[in-house]
């Protein structure tokens, strides 16, 4: 018998009875507002296999007996107000898989966990334990992740947890552990991911863990190490996120951490260093975050200059001289930099005059130019004249090619005059060199994308749209455009600006700096390892949006070309939806799109909506669930190396049926946090229903 009530935001207490229920197998529920006591005796006269109270309002103890029929594998309690510790009992429940008390007010000593051979997972975060993590745990021969974050406890690390053979995932962080690591972690050979920052942990960062090759992060920040960073570090090429921060480290940044290449996130701040930053940074090219904020660094900043997707940098309170690099001074604030006195902005560049208010002036090209040699005056001279016949011959091509583009852009259909829109429209031609292949920086269904760079203006991308050349077509098109540029959220692309021609449009959104979806998933080599915080971001954000164009449009709007190519991503890797209304305004003005071609993109597409020209919001709910499946598998749609031609759908709902294991199907990357990501699959299926 199961007993399943979740997620319907029920209010009341548990009935006594509820314990007398001999024949109760798997009691839930999760997601609702039950509280006060759970019946002390539940578990006495069943064998219950799962309990799943997880994110309600229940108080008092735990009831010790639910594992009394020895047949219990889930126990989730989470988020709830429970009082005192975990029943001893619980450590002698050798059936236990999974144990998942976290944020529930729980006290007191850890349990000694005896005979539990089958637990494979454990959160215990955010309570109030005290005391030392008991040797014991060094008998959960098959736990594969443990965390312990955010309660109060204290001493040594036992030395038994180097028997855990099977860890992959430990988080001792915001506890007050002391004393060294033990080298016996080392044998944790399976390790991915472990924190132990925010503790009093001290000593040399042992040279045992180098056998922790497979690490994809590593927090040791806020602690109290000592000695240097270890050169080790190199051999941990998997590493996406270190964090060394807080600590007495001392000495220089060694070379050798530049041959992490798959590293997204270095926090090396507040540790005392010395030296300069190695120049071999440029070869870190996946770096988005990069702190060395309050050491004593020297130097200038020229190993930065080609790191093109830092987002994120902090370098104030160190002693850099010389020029702040271009790529640098466009996308960081001004307090990042402070306490660098020698630091300057060449004026040199397009970006001083933005910045000439936030950073001192280099000095200018006249002064450095004070010096000139008799033989470098004639040169100059030289080359001077060679350029200015050269800029003549120039001139001369060039007035032909404006005179064409004048003509063109003249016939340009816009009701507006304003000499501005004009001027754009003149400089976005000129940034593309009036739409030149070699700025294309995507194609699709609905038109060809350039990138155009205006300098200080902004970083623009121009979509241009074909159509049907009939002066009706062009007026329905811009009627659909304006409607279009009316809409407004914060993870849609902003429609800034349009133009249209008779047989053409050109529409201006701002340029999205990490690209698509698509892209990071598929087509960046070798591929970002995100973390899972970034996914559930760029899904959700997805969610919103579409909720806001289905549910808050006047009248609702229908995408019907959601997937990964359509999802751009910020500076801050937020998601932004892009070409929303496209497909419709392409319908309406281009005769050629008969009732019969296939609408939309094939592997996306919802299997009613195939070959119909009527396109629901349930649609789009179909499109967005194979997103889903494609952002925590990693594999495509459809592959076309595929023999049997199966799509992501029928795959990952074929391997899910038969094996029910999150391994079989998701990124590996992501099994760090199966719970949720179940969850997330889950939800997907149920968007790629067939009904």
């Amino acid at each position: 018998m199961n007993l399943l009530i979740y997620e319907n935001r029920l209010v009341g207490q548990l009935p006594i009875e509820v314990a007398q229920l001999k024949h109760l197998k798997e009691f839930t529920l999760y997601d609702n507002h039950f509280f006060g006591t759970i019946p002390q005796t539940l578990g006495l006269n069943a064998s219950l296999t799962i309990i799943d109270f997880y994110n309600n309002s229940f108080t008092g103890p735990i009831p010790p007996n639910l594992c009394s029929g020895n047949q219990l594998q889930k126990l989730i309690l989470g988020f709830n107000s429970f009082q005192g510790t975990i029943p001893s009992q619980f450590g002698n429940c050798p059936s236990l898989k999974r144990l998942i008390i976290n944020n529930s007010n729980l006290r007191g000593l850890l349990p000694h966990f005896l005979n539990n051979p089958n637990l494979s997972y454990m959160n215990l975060e955010g309570n109030a334990f005290t005391g030392q993590i008991p040797g014991s745990f060094g008998k959960l021969t098959n736990i594969t992740e443990i965390n312990l974050s955010k309660n109060r406890l204290s001493g040594l690390l036992p030395l038994e947890l180097g028997d855990l053979l099977q860890l992959q995932a430990l988080d001792l962080s915001y506890n007050a552990l002391e004393g060294p690591l033990p080298p016996q972690l080392a044998s944790c050979s399976r390790l991915l991911n472990l924190d132990a920052s925010h503790n009093l942990f001290n000593g040399s960062i042992p040279t045992a863990l180098r056998t922790m090759s497979g690490l994809l992060t590593l927090d040791l920040s806020q602690n109290q190490f000592s000695g240097s960073v270890p050169t080790f570090i190199s051999e941990f090429q998997a590493l996406t996120d270190l964090r060394l921060g807080g600590n007495p480290l001392g000495e220089m940044i060694p070379w050798s951490i530049v041959e992490l290449k798959a590293l997204v996130t270095l926090n090396i701040s507040n540790n005392g260093l010395i030296g300069g930053i190695p120049s071999g940074f440029s070869k870190l090219l996946m770096l988005q975050q990069l702190d060395v904020s309050h050491n004593h660094l020297t130097g200038t900043l020229q190993s930065l200059s080609e790191l093109r997707v830092l987002t994120d940098l902090n370098i104030s309170y160190n002693l850099f001289t010389g020029p702040i690099p271009a790529n640098l001074v466009k996308i960081l604030n001004s307090s990042f930099f402070l306490g660098n006195p020698g630091l300057c902005v060449d004026c040199g560049l397009n970006s001083c005059d933005a910045a000439s208010g936030k950073f001192r002036r280099c000095s200018s090209h006249s002064d450095r130019d004070k010096g000139l040699t008799k033989f470098q005056t004639a040169m100059v001279a030289l080359w001077t004249s060679v350029f200015l016949f050269a800029v003549v011959i120039g001139l001369g091509f060039m007035f032909q090619s404006r005179q064409r583009e004048k003509h063109d852009i003249e016939e340009m259909y816009s009701d507006k005059d304003d000499k501005e829109e004009g001027y754009l429209l003149h400089k976005l031609m000129e940034a593309t060199e009036d739409l030149n292949d070699r700025y294309i920086i995507g194609r699709g269904a609905h038109g060809t994308v350039y990138k155009a760079s205006l300098g200080p203006d902004g970083v623009y991308a121009v979509k241009k749209l074909m159509f049907g050349s009939s002066k009706e077509g062009s007026t329905s098109m811009v009627r659909e455009i304006e409607t279009v540029g009316k809409v407004r959220h914060r993870n849609l692309v902003r429609l800034e600006d349009f133009w249209v021609k008779k047989d053409y449009g050109l529409i201006l959104y701002r340029y999205m700096h990490n690209g698509s979806l698509h892209d990071i998933l598929h087509e960046v080599h070798p591929p970002p390892l995100l973390d899972w915080s970034i996914h559930c971001n760029i899904a959700l954000g997805t969610a919103h949006c579409l909720a806001y164009l289905h549910l808050d449009c006047d009248p609702p709007i229908v995408h019907r070309d959601i997937k990964p190519m359509n999802i751009l991503l910020d500076a801050e890797l937020e998601p932004h939806i892009s070409d929303f209304g496209i497909a419709k305004l392409l319908d309406q003005s281009s005769p050629a799109l008969m009732s019969g071609t296939l609408r939309g993109t094939i592997g996306y597409i919802a299997p009613e909506n195939a070959f119909t020209s009527t396109k629901s919001k349930e649609s789009d709910v179909y499109s967005y669930g194979v997103v889903l499946l494609e952002l925590i598998t990693r594999k495509k749609a459809v592959d076309p190396s595929s023999a049997d031609g199966m799509d992501i759908v029928r795959w990952v709902r074929s391997v899910w049926n038969e094996k029910k294991e999150i391994e079989a199907v998701v990124d590996a990357s992501l099994l760090y946090y199966s719970s949720e990501v179940t969850r997330v699959l889950e939800l997907a299926l149920r968007c790629t229903q067939t009904e």
